[in-house]
């Protein structure tokens, strides 16, 4: 509670500027600023975090989204973390409903990075190869953090519903899972498993970030354990129609499940100090308030 706190996840947007379905989240007004309820948002963080460590386990992906600059290195830090895709970038449209597309540029993107590296088995001019350059650090700007995805992701986590609403409004066609932090101007409508909070401050778009990227390593940990089970029992036999659970491990993915083996790392509402158990009291005290990071200004 206390990180969420000092975080200013608990400032929402000037009063003028909210969305009536969120009355709900909201504890109280001040000075003209919407203070949401941060023990409902420990309640949302909860069921999120279950969520995407349930998606992953069972193989699933994760796609980090926020182009917002207060988002955009944090979703990149995290999503990297954990091997996941991410966009902190321009969203291109299509880039979830018309996904055969972008995985076009993707393979155009790969080659010309083969070409940069090898130069290619044909000679080109400087002009032709300035050319190439420049096209393949345009498609590395806007599409190198998914260079990876080879599908459509099982959810999204969306820092900013209202700016990445082109996004929003992919998944909801494809049936896509929405995670997404919701701010007091937002419509929780949209959103399948909500997390209350600040979508504006730096701080606290990154503390929730982490949040899920925790989640993620979690479901990691607990997808490997599954593999590593069944084949000491023996019941571990290839499927060609099971999807990432029985590929082999990225190195990656290896590389951070030891890391955390060898750590003891805890889940992460451990990690930012997340009370499950019921406080006396929900309201964010008045010092506290002073301390984050205002809006709207």
């Amino acid at each position: 509670m206390r990180q969420l706190l000092e975080s200013g996840v608990h400032f929402g947007h000037q009063t003028r500027r909210w969305n009536p379905k969120m009355k709900r989240f909201i504890f109280t007004e001040r000075n003209g600023i919407y203070i949401i309820d941060l023990q409902q948002t420990l309640t949302y963080i909860d069921k999120a975090y279950e969520f995407v460590k349930e998606t992953v386990a069972h193989g699933g992906t994760i796609l980090f989204v926020g182009t917002k600059k207060q988002a955009q290195e944090a979703v990149a830090e995290q999503a990297q973390r954990v091997g996941m895709p991410y966009v902190n970038q321009r969203w291109l449209g299509g880039m979830l409903t018309n996904f055969q597309t972008v995985f076009k540029r993707l393979q155009r993107l790969k080659e010309l990075e083969i070409i940069e590296q090898t130069g290619g088995d044909t000679v080109r001019t400087k002009k032709e190869s300035l050319v190439l350059e420049r096209e393949r650090i345009k498609l590395d700007r806007t599409l190198g953090g998914i260079r990876d995805m080879v599908r459509v992701p099982s959810a999204v986590w969306i820092v900013d519903t209202k700016k990445e609403h082109i996004a929003v409004g992919e998944a909801h066609k494809l049936g896509i899972p929405v995670v997404a932090i919701l701010d007091t101007n937002c419509d929780p409508d949209e959103v399948d498993y909500k997390i209350p909070g600040n979508d504006d401050a730096i701080r606290s778009a990154a503390l929730l970030t982490r949040v899920i990227a925790d989640a993620v390593a979690d479901g990691l940990m607990a997808r490997a354990s599954a593999r590593s089970g069944g084949e000491e029992d023996g019941t571990d036999k290839p499927d060609p129609g099971q999807l990432a659970t029985d590929e082999p491990l990225p190195e990656w993915e290896r590389d951070l499940l030891l890391g955390q083996a060898q750590a003891g790392t805890a889940p992460a509402l451990e990690g930012i100090g997340v009370d499950t158990t019921t406080p006396n009291s929900t309201a964010p005290s008045a010092g506290a308030a002073d301390t984050g990071e205002g809006k709207d200004g």
